[in-house]
């Protein structure tokens, strides 16, 4: 034997430790504590990195071929293992021999070639078992399902089943389960009597095609008597051909005690379906369903004279079916007159005979959802509906293609029972032209997921207890309709576009309100105080404006307790301010200046009153009310002077403002002399002329006007007094613009500047910026005053004078002597 090169054996070793070495793919799963899901990841295996803590795995939709021992053998706490949808072709022996807790095993649509049994064999709390589909060619099975004493579902079978035995399903003679489903290949050849005389259960769904062996189906009828049946279900009975035989395939169904019988898919004529029907009636089945089946006329097929009387079912179900000719295979809607409840679902109809309205006698529900109705078929005016329909209760008539609610008024409303109307998915805008009138039984309706206006709330039912409008586009309600429905408890508008709240809205039984996905972002406080019993409110998903008023809501509702919000916190978020998009509400908190108006009224209360507080300070400490009181006395002479005749301009060289104390040096040296100068000053004093009789305010402001200059004596007595006070004042006043270039003080004696009261901060800025003379002491220096004085009052040029105010005449300009006299001394007592 020759021997391998050497080259070849290190090739190998190399190769198998670099496949050592690689490290593990990533896995692809959702894995969290207890549950993993590996749905649809193309995967090859199991994955190895699963935790052993897992009660749940869903391996489903993957390309698995094989299951082992080890695959398994750490998850020792599995309850639920989906295997759905892969290719596994075996499953060795031991494989779930670590899983005795498992309770729900899927091995639907695999390629098993036979039956595991040995793998199930730990499995003792196994209560689903689903390996149908599949392609083991007997549905034998053997004792080790004898053992699974849990088993409630199972499901079995696939393409590869031709045989059913009679012996097959003797394992589970003492096993009562819930559902047992059989799938055979597509035209079973032999079914051996008695083989489901050995089942336990209460729905047997049986997906057995009999196109060419009907014979099995009596048998199969035969095999269920007396059993504890509630539930057959047949799946694609005829899968290929019509029946069209002459014996009696169900006649042993009366023997069935089954009270519900669906039939999904295969074939079906008006011949099957009468022989279905003939038997139903004498059975005990309550509930008859007919689900996508392929419904076709015979045309060698005749109809009998009279139509299916006498049968009589809780439930009749028709649904999936493309020809609606199934509504009346017989030519009649007889079939209808003993059904309670009725659904005849996308058997794609588009009209309603008015024979079929008088069979529907004992109809208490009645749903033809997901059809072609319209408005002019659905109501027939030629049909006569008084009387029609006296049980009916509940009728649905979503997902069609309805359009005004006017039609569904006239059509209703001599149905006395109704109480509740579907007409959701439907083409409803408005209420149409006609009035609408409906029976006054009606309580609930649903217009959701259609297209209408304000206009139909002038069409809605006012007796409603529940309306559902949501998903409908309405922009704004209309108020009147919720004041006169006072029965409405329940109010559904999501997902419409309605801007705002009214403040009006009455509705004072309402409980449930549901606005959310709209488009108003305020909701205040007073938005809902006329819905007093108002407990439940959706409101999320809207716009909201993050303002006080959605805040002042918010915490009111969520305080007192009384409405409770659905959807809080989720979906409430904020849109404007734009600082705020996005913001949940819950986190919105304003300052509570911002919101609470006791608050802002109390700060603001309080700087007031530190306003007023410090203004009164103020102005006493600057003696405000003396210069308030000067301005009055202002502006009432100026008022008084403006009604009397008008001022003379400049009618005096000076005016001399002095103290009483003063007046002796005034009269002996300053007047004395400025009125003995050549040219003579025209001097102004109180004491002489003031004119008798006018208020002294009035007396000063005018002197003061008629005077170029002013001359103010300073010393300590004229501080002292409120006139010399009032004087300057109204020197300042009317020196504004002036620079006080009219303005002349003399210091008769020296003054303490910083000793004035508040009151001559004038003056205290004048002797600061303006330069003034000071009347010396020493008589040698007394020349040198005056004619600093004359130089400051300027030349004696001839001024306007009054004839009837001047002692001389208007040519002469001087005055007559001064003489000092009681009166004089009286006024100047008056202005001390």
């Amino acid at each position: 034997m020759e021997r391998p090169p050497i080259a070849a054996l290190c090739l190998a070793l190399c190769l198998a430790i670099l496949a050592l070495a690689k490290p593990p793919e990533a896995s692809l799963c959702q894995i969290s504590r207890k549950a993993a899901t590996c749905r649809g990841q193309n995967l090859l295996r199991v994955p190895g990195d699963l935790p052993g803590t897992l009660e749940l795995l869903d391996l489903s939709y993957n390309k698995i071929q094989q299951v082992t021992r080890g695959d398994f053998s750490t998850l020792t706490q599995l309850k639920s293992l989906n295997l759905d949808f892969n290719n596994i072709m075996s499953i060795a022996d031991d494989s779930f021999a670590s899983n005795v807790l498992l309770e729900q095993l899927r091995l639907f649509n695999n390629s098993l070639t036979e039956i595991p049994s040995q793998a199930l064999k730990p499995l003792r709390n196994l209560k689903v078992l689903e390996m149908s589909n599949n392609f083991y060619p007997r549905s034998k099975l053997d004792g080790v399902f004898g053992t699974l004493k849990n088993l409630e579902t199972l499901s079995m079978g696939g393409p590869a089943v031709h045989m059913v035995g009679s012996q097959d399903f003797l394992p589970l003679k003492d096993t009562p389960l819930n559902k047992f489903a059989l799938k055979t290949a597509a035209s079973l050849q032999e079914y051996q009597e008695g083989a489901f005389s050995k089942l336990n259960t209460t729905d047997l769904w049986c997906d057995i095609s009999l196109d060419r062996h009907t014979e099995v189906l009596p048998l199969l009828l035969r095999d269920l008597r007396g059993r504890p049946l509630r539930y057959l279900h047949f799946r694609n009975l005829f899968e290929f051909t019509y029946y069209t035989g002459s014996t009696d395939l169900f006649h042993d169904l009366a023997a069935v005690e089954a009270t519900e019988l669906v039939f999904r898919r295969g074939k079906f004529n008006e011949n099957l379906l009468r022989l279905i029907l003939l038997n139903v009636r004498r059975s005990r089945v309550q509930d008859l369903s007919f689900i996508a089946i392929d419904f076709a006329r015979s045309p060698k097929w005749k109809a009998p004279e009279a139509g299916m009387s006498n049968l009589t079912l809780r439930r009749l179900v028709l649904a999936d079916i493309s020809n609606p000719d199934v509504l009346r295979f017989d030519w009649t809607f007889t079939w209808f007159a003993g059904v309670t409840y009725l659904s005849i679902i996308n058997v794609n109809f588009n009209m309603v005979p008015c024979d079929a309205w008088k069979e529907m006698r004992n109809v208490v529900a009645l749903n033809v959802s997901n059809n072609r109705l319209q408005d002019g078929y659905v109501y027939n005016e030629a049909c006569q509906f008084q009387g029609t329909l006296p049980k009916l209760e509940h009728l649905d008539l979503s997902y069609n293609l309805l359009v005004h609610l006017s039609t569904l008024a006239k059509l209703t409303s001599s149905w006395s029972r109704l109480a509740k109307l579907d007409l959701t998915h439907n083409h409803i805008g408005g209420s149409g032209r006609s009035p609408c009138t409906w029976t006054p039984s009606l309580i609930w309706l649903a217009l959701s997921y259609n297209a209408v206006t304000t206009e139909i709330f002038q069409c809605l039912p006012t007796t409603l207890h529940f309306l559902d409008l949501s998903y409908s586009q309405l922009e704004r309600l209309d108020m009147g309709y919720f004041e006169v429905a006072v029965d409405l408890q329940e109010l559904l508008l999501s997902g419409n576009k309605i801007k705002f709240i009214p403040t009006e809205w009455r509705c004072p039984n309402l409980r449930l309100l549901k606005m959310d996905g709209n488009s108003f972002g305020v909701i205040s406080k007073g938005s809902f105080v006329n819905m007093p019993r108002l407990a439940q409110l959706k409101a999320g998903n809207n716009p909201y404006h993050c303002i006080c008023d959605l805040y002042g809501f918010v915490q009111e509702t969520l305080r007192n307790g009384k409405l409770r919000l659905l959807d809080w916190p989720t979906g409430w978020t904020c849109y404007h301010p734009e600082f705020l998009l996005d913001t949940a509400v819950a986190a919105y908190t304003p300052r509570v200046t911002e919101c609470d108006v006791t608050v802002v009224v109390a700060i603001a209360v309080s700087i007031t009153a530190a306003v007023l507080i410090a203004c009164m300070v103020l102005c006493w400490r600057f003696d405000v009310p003396w210069y308030l009181r000067a301005t009055f006395q202002i502006v009432r002479s100026k008022y008084r002077a403006s009604r009397s005749q008008l001022s003379r301009q400049f009618a005096y060289h000076a005016f001399i403002s002095y103290s009483c104390s003063d007046a002796e040096w005034v009269r002996r040296e300053l007047l004395q002399r400025l009125e003995a100068s050549c040219p003579p000053y025209r001097v102004c004093i109180h004491e002489r002329d003031f004119t008798p009789g006018r208020w002294i305010i009035d007396n000063i402001i005018d002197n003061m006007e008629n005077s170029r200059k002013v001359i103010f004596v300073l010393s300590r007595s004229f501080v002292d007094s409120d006139w010399c006070n009032y004087e300057l004042y109204f020197a300042h006043q009317r020196a504004v613009g002036l620079s006080f270039e009219d303005v002349v003080l003399v210091v008769k004696e020296a003054i303490d500047l910083q000793a004035l009261p508040n009151k001559f901060c004038r003056l205290r800025k004048m002797l600061s910026m303006k330069t003034y003379l000071e009347w010396p002491l020493d008589h040698s220096r007394q020349a040198f005053f005056w004619v600093q004085l004359t130089s400051v009052l300027g030349k004696a040029e001839a001024v306007n004078s009054d004839p009837s105010n001047d002692p001389t005449d208007v040519n002469g300009m001087v005055d007559i002597p001064l003489e000092v006299g009681p009166i004089a001394e009286e006024n100047c007592v008056g202005r001390s």
